[in-house]
Protein backbone atom coordinates (compact mmCIF):
# COMPACT_ATOMS: atom_id res chain seq x y z
CA UNK A 1 0.00 0.00 0.00
CA UNK A 2 3.00 1.87 -0.25
CA UNK A 3 4.31 1.80 -3.51
CA UNK A 4 5.76 5.44 -3.59
CA UNK A 5 8.13 4.22 -1.19
CA UNK A 6 9.36 1.41 -3.43
CA UNK A 7 7.50 -1.51 -1.03
CA UNK A 8 6.78 -4.20 -2.76
CA UNK A 9 4.93 -7.62 -0.91
CA UNK A 10 6.13 -11.44 -1.28
CA UNK A 11 2.68 -11.53 -3.26
CA UNK A 12 -0.10 -9.62 -4.54
CA UNK A 13 -2.33 -8.72 -1.54
CA UNK A 14 -6.27 -10.19 -1.79
CA UNK A 15 -8.73 -8.45 0.52
CA UNK A 16 -12.57 -7.93 -0.98
CA UNK A 17 -15.14 -5.70 0.42
CA UNK A 18 -18.35 -8.21 1.63
CA UNK A 19 -21.87 -6.74 0.94
CA UNK A 20 -23.23 -7.02 4.78
CA UNK A 21 -25.96 -9.29 3.18
CA UNK A 22 -23.10 -11.59 2.37
CA UNK A 23 -22.35 -11.72 6.17
CA UNK A 24 -25.87 -12.01 7.09
CA UNK A 25 -26.12 -15.07 5.38
CA UNK A 26 -22.63 -16.78 5.55
CA UNK A 27 -21.17 -15.85 8.98
CA UNK A 28 -22.88 -16.62 12.47
CA UNK A 29 -25.16 -14.69 13.99
CA UNK A 30 -27.30 -13.29 11.18
CA UNK A 31 -28.51 -9.82 9.86
CA UNK A 32 -30.31 -8.65 13.61
CA UNK A 33 -26.78 -9.86 15.36
CA UNK A 34 -24.24 -8.71 13.19
CA UNK A 35 -25.98 -4.86 12.25
CA UNK A 36 -26.73 -4.37 15.75
CA UNK A 37 -24.18 -6.19 18.37
CA UNK A 38 -20.62 -5.62 18.21
CA UNK A 39 -19.00 -8.84 18.85
CA UNK A 40 -21.41 -10.09 16.86
CA UNK A 41 -20.35 -8.34 13.97
CA UNK A 42 -16.71 -8.34 14.52
CA UNK A 43 -16.97 -11.98 14.58
CA UNK A 44 -18.42 -12.27 11.30
CA UNK A 45 -15.83 -10.21 10.18
CA UNK A 46 -13.24 -12.40 10.87
CA UNK A 47 -14.98 -15.65 10.43
CA UNK A 48 -15.23 -14.41 6.36
CA UNK A 49 -11.55 -12.96 6.60
CA UNK A 50 -10.30 -16.78 7.29
CA UNK A 51 -13.00 -18.81 5.30
CA UNK A 52 -11.51 -16.74 2.10
CA UNK A 53 -8.04 -16.21 2.79
CA UNK A 54 -7.81 -12.42 2.96
CA UNK A 55 -4.85 -10.63 4.00
CA UNK A 56 -7.45 -7.59 4.78
CA UNK A 57 -10.52 -6.59 6.76
CA UNK A 58 -12.40 -3.56 5.46
CA UNK A 59 -14.44 -2.51 9.16
CA UNK A 60 -17.72 -0.93 7.21
CA UNK A 61 -20.05 -0.04 10.02
CA UNK A 62 -19.32 1.47 13.59
CA UNK A 63 -19.52 -0.25 16.56
CA UNK A 64 -23.05 -0.02 18.67
CA UNK A 65 -24.02 0.79 21.85
CA UNK A 66 -23.93 -2.06 23.92
CA UNK A 67 -26.76 -1.40 26.07
CA UNK A 68 -28.57 -2.12 22.49
CA UNK A 69 -30.92 -5.09 23.34
CA UNK A 70 -32.05 -2.61 26.75
CA UNK A 71 -33.86 -0.49 24.15
CA UNK A 72 -36.05 -3.69 22.20
CA UNK A 73 -39.28 -4.08 23.27
CA UNK A 74 -40.48 -6.05 20.63
CA UNK A 75 -39.23 -9.06 17.52
CA UNK A 76 -41.33 -10.94 15.64
CA UNK A 77 -40.91 -12.94 12.12
CA UNK A 78 -42.65 -10.98 9.12
CA UNK A 79 -42.93 -12.82 6.08
CA UNK A 80 -38.53 -13.59 5.33
CA UNK A 81 -37.81 -10.55 7.13
CA UNK A 82 -37.47 -9.57 11.12
CA UNK A 83 -39.48 -6.78 12.56
CA UNK A 84 -37.47 -4.86 15.62
CA UNK A 85 -40.02 -2.37 17.34
CA UNK A 86 -37.67 0.21 19.90
CA UNK A 87 -39.10 2.08 23.06
CA UNK A 88 -38.05 5.52 20.88
CA UNK A 89 -41.31 4.20 18.45
CA UNK A 90 -38.79 2.78 15.98
CA UNK A 91 -39.22 0.10 13.82
CA UNK A 92 -36.48 -1.64 11.93
CA UNK A 93 -37.35 -4.18 9.01
CA UNK A 94 -34.61 -6.41 8.98
CA UNK A 95 -33.84 -8.34 5.61
CA UNK A 96 -31.67 -11.77 5.96
CA UNK A 97 -29.76 -10.94 3.06
CA UNK A 98 -29.31 -6.79 2.72
CA UNK A 99 -28.62 -4.28 5.60
CA UNK A 100 -31.80 -3.25 7.73
CA UNK A 101 -34.82 -0.64 6.71
CA UNK A 102 -35.12 1.76 9.91
CA UNK A 103 -38.32 3.63 10.01
CA UNK A 104 -38.13 6.28 12.67
CA UNK A 105 -40.02 7.12 15.75
CA UNK A 106 -41.41 10.51 17.18
CA UNK A 107 -38.07 10.69 18.97
CA UNK A 108 -35.12 9.65 16.76
CA UNK A 109 -36.98 11.55 13.75
CA UNK A 110 -34.39 14.53 12.50
CA UNK A 111 -35.49 17.59 11.82
CA UNK A 112 -36.65 18.08 8.23
CA UNK A 113 -33.63 17.26 6.49
CA UNK A 114 -33.80 19.77 3.42
CA UNK A 115 -31.19 22.39 2.34
CA UNK A 116 -33.33 25.20 3.08
CA UNK A 117 -33.31 24.16 7.08
CA UNK A 118 -29.89 23.01 7.27
CA UNK A 119 -27.38 25.48 9.17
CA UNK A 120 -23.43 24.49 7.86
CA UNK A 121 -22.59 25.71 12.02
CA UNK A 122 -24.61 22.64 13.28
CA UNK A 123 -23.17 20.14 10.81
CA UNK A 124 -20.18 17.52 11.72
CA UNK A 125 -20.34 14.07 10.85
CA UNK A 126 -23.24 11.69 9.10
CA UNK A 127 -22.99 8.30 10.24
CA UNK A 128 -25.24 6.91 7.28
CA UNK A 129 -25.03 3.24 9.37
CA UNK A 130 -26.47 4.43 12.40
CA UNK A 131 -28.57 1.89 14.45
CA UNK A 132 -31.79 4.09 13.32
CA UNK A 133 -30.74 5.21 9.89
CA UNK A 134 -28.38 8.04 8.57
CA UNK A 135 -27.30 10.10 12.22
CA UNK A 136 -25.99 13.47 12.75
CA UNK A 137 -23.24 13.31 14.96
CA UNK A 138 -22.62 16.68 16.87
CA UNK A 139 -19.13 18.84 17.65
CA UNK A 140 -19.19 17.28 21.20
CA UNK A 141 -17.41 13.86 19.46
CA UNK A 142 -18.19 10.58 18.76
CA UNK A 143 -19.83 8.10 21.38
CA UNK A 144 -16.99 5.31 22.88
CA UNK A 145 -18.45 2.93 21.74
CA UNK A 146 -18.04 4.33 17.96
CA UNK A 147 -14.77 2.67 17.55
CA UNK A 148 -15.25 -1.33 19.51
CA UNK A 149 -15.47 -2.86 16.09
CA UNK A 150 -12.33 -2.21 15.02
CA UNK A 151 -10.77 -2.55 18.62
CA UNK A 152 -12.33 -6.04 18.63
CA UNK A 153 -11.20 -7.00 15.45
CA UNK A 154 -7.60 -5.61 16.04
CA UNK A 155 -7.36 -7.64 19.39
CA UNK A 156 -8.20 -10.62 17.55
CA UNK A 157 -6.14 -10.80 14.22
CA UNK A 158 -2.85 -9.08 14.62
CA UNK A 159 -1.59 -10.76 11.93
CA UNK A 160 -4.30 -9.29 9.69
CA UNK A 161 -4.71 -5.51 7.71
CA UNK A 162 -7.31 -3.84 9.30
CA UNK A 163 -8.86 -0.77 7.66
CA UNK A 164 -12.07 1.80 8.55
CA UNK A 165 -14.10 3.46 6.83
CA UNK A 166 -15.08 7.12 6.99
CA UNK A 167 -17.76 8.94 4.51
CA UNK A 168 -16.23 11.45 2.50
CA UNK A 169 -18.02 15.02 2.86
CA UNK A 170 -20.28 14.60 -0.40
CA UNK A 171 -21.19 11.31 0.76
CA UNK A 172 -22.42 12.63 3.66
CA UNK A 173 -24.17 15.47 2.12
CA UNK A 174 -26.27 12.98 -0.14
CA UNK A 175 -26.83 10.22 2.40
CA UNK A 176 -28.28 13.25 4.84
CA UNK A 177 -30.50 14.91 2.06
CA UNK A 178 -32.87 13.67 -0.76
CA UNK A 179 -30.56 13.56 -3.57
CA UNK A 180 -32.64 15.84 -6.10
CA UNK A 181 -32.31 18.18 -2.94
CA UNK A 182 -28.77 17.94 -2.48
CA UNK A 183 -27.69 17.79 -5.97
CA UNK A 184 -29.92 21.42 -6.85
CA UNK A 185 -28.54 22.81 -4.26
CA UNK A 186 -24.99 22.39 -6.39
CA UNK A 187 -26.55 24.69 -8.56
CA UNK A 188 -28.39 27.10 -6.78
CA UNK A 189 -26.39 27.64 -3.29
CA UNK A 190 -22.82 26.43 -4.12
CA UNK A 191 -21.10 29.17 -1.68
CA UNK A 192 -23.63 27.26 1.20
CA UNK A 193 -23.25 23.78 -0.06
CA UNK A 194 -19.20 24.27 0.16
CA UNK A 195 -19.57 25.70 3.56
CA UNK A 196 -21.90 22.55 4.67
CA UNK A 197 -18.99 20.50 3.34
CA UNK A 198 -15.99 21.84 4.93
CA UNK A 199 -18.17 20.97 8.20
CA UNK A 200 -18.74 17.60 7.41
CA UNK A 201 -14.36 17.05 6.75
CA UNK A 202 -13.85 18.45 9.95
CA UNK A 203 -16.09 15.37 11.23
CA UNK A 204 -14.99 12.56 8.65
CA UNK A 205 -11.41 13.76 9.93
CA UNK A 206 -12.20 13.58 13.83
CA UNK A 207 -13.70 9.75 12.96
CA UNK A 208 -10.43 9.10 10.81
CA UNK A 209 -7.83 10.09 13.95
CA UNK A 210 -10.13 8.18 16.23
CA UNK A 211 -10.39 4.86 13.85
CA UNK A 212 -5.94 5.58 13.77
CA UNK A 213 -6.07 5.41 17.55
CA UNK A 214 -7.91 2.27 17.53
CA UNK A 215 -5.31 0.31 15.93
CA UNK A 216 -6.14 0.81 12.24
CA UNK A 217 -3.45 0.04 9.57
CA UNK A 218 -5.31 1.66 6.86
CA UNK A 219 -8.26 4.42 6.49
CA UNK A 220 -10.58 4.20 3.52
CA UNK A 221 -12.74 7.15 2.19
CA UNK A 222 -16.05 5.73 1.46
CA UNK A 223 -17.03 8.21 -1.95
CA UNK A 224 -19.47 6.34 -3.59
CA UNK A 225 -21.46 9.07 -5.30
CA UNK A 226 -18.37 11.19 -7.29
CA UNK A 227 -18.31 8.55 -10.19
CA UNK A 228 -19.26 10.56 -13.45
CA UNK A 229 -22.90 9.77 -14.77
CA UNK A 230 -23.73 11.50 -11.60
CA UNK A 231 -21.20 14.46 -11.07
CA UNK A 232 -19.08 16.03 -13.80
CA UNK A 233 -15.49 16.71 -13.59
CA UNK A 234 -16.12 20.48 -13.16
CA UNK A 235 -18.52 19.25 -10.47
CA UNK A 236 -15.90 17.24 -8.68
CA UNK A 237 -13.46 19.56 -8.50
CA UNK A 238 -15.53 21.78 -6.96
CA UNK A 239 -17.17 19.92 -4.42
CA UNK A 240 -15.35 16.43 -4.29
CA UNK A 241 -11.76 17.06 -4.13
CA UNK A 242 -10.60 19.71 -1.96
CA UNK A 243 -12.81 18.35 1.04
CA UNK A 244 -11.33 14.62 0.47
CA UNK A 245 -7.99 16.42 0.38
CA UNK A 246 -8.75 18.29 3.80
CA UNK A 247 -9.84 14.94 4.92
CA UNK A 248 -6.88 12.87 3.83
CA UNK A 249 -4.78 16.12 5.28
CA UNK A 250 -6.30 16.19 8.82
CA UNK A 251 -6.04 12.24 8.92
CA UNK A 252 -1.86 12.48 8.06
CA UNK A 253 -1.37 15.63 10.17
CA UNK A 254 -1.70 12.80 13.48
CA UNK A 255 -0.95 9.72 11.76
CA UNK A 256 1.48 10.66 8.88
CA UNK A 257 2.19 7.25 8.25
CA UNK A 258 -1.38 5.38 7.92
CA UNK A 259 -2.38 4.94 4.23
CA UNK A 260 -5.41 6.75 3.40
CA UNK A 261 -7.63 5.84 0.40
CA UNK A 262 -10.56 6.45 -1.49
CA UNK A 263 -13.63 4.15 -2.91
CA UNK A 264 -15.47 5.12 -5.74
CA UNK A 265 -18.20 3.27 -7.47
CA UNK A 266 -19.06 3.25 -11.18
CA UNK A 267 -17.27 5.40 -13.95
CA UNK A 268 -14.12 6.95 -12.63
CA UNK A 269 -12.22 6.74 -15.70
CA UNK A 270 -12.46 10.32 -16.24
CA UNK A 271 -11.23 11.44 -13.25
CA UNK A 272 -8.76 8.86 -11.94
CA UNK A 273 -5.91 12.41 -12.21
CA UNK A 274 -8.68 14.80 -10.15
CA UNK A 275 -8.50 11.51 -7.28
CA UNK A 276 -4.74 12.08 -6.92
CA UNK A 277 -5.04 15.28 -6.55
CA UNK A 278 -6.80 14.67 -3.20
CA UNK A 279 -3.78 13.31 -1.79
CA UNK A 280 -4.95 9.60 -1.68
CA UNK A 281 -2.22 7.04 -1.20
CA UNK A 282 -4.56 4.60 -3.26
CA UNK A 283 -8.10 4.07 -5.34
CA UNK A 284 -10.59 1.31 -4.83
CA UNK A 285 -12.74 -0.04 -7.03
CA UNK A 286 -11.57 0.74 -10.50
CA UNK A 287 -15.01 -0.81 -12.04
CA UNK A 288 -14.49 -2.13 -15.39
CA UNK A 289 -17.12 -2.04 -17.92
CA UNK A 290 -19.79 -2.08 -18.48
CA UNK A 291 -20.55 -1.40 -14.85
CA UNK A 292 -17.35 1.56 -15.10
CA UNK A 293 -14.89 2.72 -17.04
CA UNK A 294 -11.55 1.57 -15.72
CA UNK A 295 -9.35 -0.94 -17.27
CA UNK A 296 -6.90 -2.12 -15.47
CA UNK A 297 -3.51 -2.22 -17.25
CA UNK A 298 -4.69 1.28 -18.01
CA UNK A 299 -5.10 2.63 -14.56
CA UNK A 300 -1.97 1.26 -13.60
CA UNK A 301 0.35 2.65 -16.31
CA UNK A 302 -1.48 6.26 -15.60
CA UNK A 303 -1.04 5.74 -12.05
CA UNK A 304 2.22 4.33 -11.99
CA UNK A 305 3.89 3.69 -8.86
CA UNK A 306 2.38 6.33 -7.23
CA UNK A 307 -0.59 5.59 -5.65
CA UNK A 308 -1.91 1.99 -5.29
CA UNK A 309 -4.82 -0.20 -7.02
CA UNK A 310 -7.28 -2.47 -5.50
CA UNK A 311 -10.09 -3.72 -7.63
CA UNK A 312 -11.07 -4.43 -10.97
CA UNK A 313 -12.95 -7.79 -10.73
CA UNK A 314 -16.69 -7.35 -11.64
CA UNK A 315 -18.47 -8.46 -8.99
CA UNK A 316 -21.51 -8.85 -10.81
CA UNK A 317 -21.13 -11.34 -14.13
CA UNK A 318 -17.87 -12.80 -12.67
CA UNK A 319 -18.76 -13.58 -9.21
CA UNK A 320 -22.10 -13.09 -8.76
CA UNK A 321 -23.15 -14.71 -12.15
CA UNK A 322 -19.80 -16.66 -12.70
CA UNK A 323 -18.40 -20.20 -12.37
CA UNK A 324 -15.55 -20.55 -10.19
CA UNK A 325 -13.68 -21.28 -13.25
CA UNK A 326 -14.18 -18.45 -15.08
CA UNK A 327 -13.84 -16.79 -11.70
CA UNK A 328 -9.69 -17.97 -11.31
CA UNK A 329 -9.50 -16.55 -14.97
CA UNK A 330 -10.50 -13.35 -14.16
CA UNK A 331 -8.00 -13.03 -11.37
CA UNK A 332 -5.31 -14.37 -13.16
CA UNK A 333 -6.27 -11.97 -15.66
CA UNK A 334 -6.14 -8.77 -13.17
CA UNK A 335 -2.82 -10.02 -11.63
CA UNK A 336 -0.98 -10.16 -14.66
CA UNK A 337 -2.25 -6.69 -15.65
CA UNK A 338 -1.51 -4.74 -12.47
CA UNK A 339 1.34 -7.05 -10.44
CA UNK A 340 4.11 -5.64 -11.98
CA UNK A 341 5.99 -3.43 -9.68
CA UNK A 342 3.74 -4.13 -6.64
CA UNK A 343 1.22 -1.66 -5.76
CA UNK A 344 -1.84 -3.87 -6.90
CA UNK A 345 -4.21 -5.53 -4.44
CA UNK A 346 -6.85 -7.91 -5.69
CA UNK A 347 -10.29 -7.29 -4.99
CA UNK A 348 -13.78 -7.29 -6.46
CA UNK A 349 -14.54 -4.16 -8.06
CA UNK A 350 -17.06 -2.90 -5.73
CA UNK A 351 -19.26 -5.21 -2.88
CA UNK A 352 -19.09 -8.67 -3.55
CA UNK A 353 -23.15 -9.68 -3.48
CA UNK A 354 -24.77 -11.24 -0.83
CA UNK A 355 -25.69 -14.53 -2.59
CA UNK A 356 -22.02 -14.46 -4.53
CA UNK A 357 -20.82 -18.42 -3.72
CA UNK A 358 -18.36 -18.64 -1.38
CA UNK A 359 -16.35 -21.05 -4.04
CA UNK A 360 -16.25 -17.84 -6.63
CA UNK A 361 -14.65 -16.10 -3.86
CA UNK A 362 -12.26 -18.29 -2.66
CA UNK A 363 -10.39 -18.57 -6.50
CA UNK A 364 -9.17 -15.14 -5.50
CA UNK A 365 -6.73 -16.12 -3.06
CA UNK A 366 -6.21 -19.30 -5.23
CA UNK A 367 -4.89 -16.90 -8.08
CA UNK A 368 -2.50 -14.95 -6.05
CA UNK A 369 -1.26 -18.14 -4.45
CA UNK A 370 -0.39 -19.36 -8.44
CA UNK A 371 0.33 -16.46 -9.92
CA UNK A 372 0.45 -13.42 -7.32
CA UNK A 373 4.13 -14.35 -6.20
CA UNK A 374 6.94 -12.03 -6.58
CA UNK A 375 9.44 -13.49 -4.52
CA UNK A 376 9.49 -17.09 -2.61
Amino acid sequence: MKPRAGQVPDRVPVMCQLALGHYFLHAPGGAIGIWHDTPTFGDALLALQRRYGFDGILVNLPGRDPRWRDHLTLAEPRGRDTVLRWANGAETTAPPDDNPHVRAGDATRAPERTFAAIDPERLFYVEPHGQFGATMVGAGGFPPWQFDAVRHVRARAPEVSVHGEVFSPFSQWLEWLDHADALMALVEDPAKVTACLARLADGASELGRGLAAAGLDALLISSAFAGAGFISRRQYRAFVLPFERAVVDGVKQAYPALPVYTHTCGAIGDRLDLMEETGTDGIDTLDPPPLGTVELADAKARLGQRLFIKGNLDPVATLLAGSAGTCFAAAIERIAAAKAGGGYILSSACSVAPHTPPENIMQLRRAVEEAGWYVR
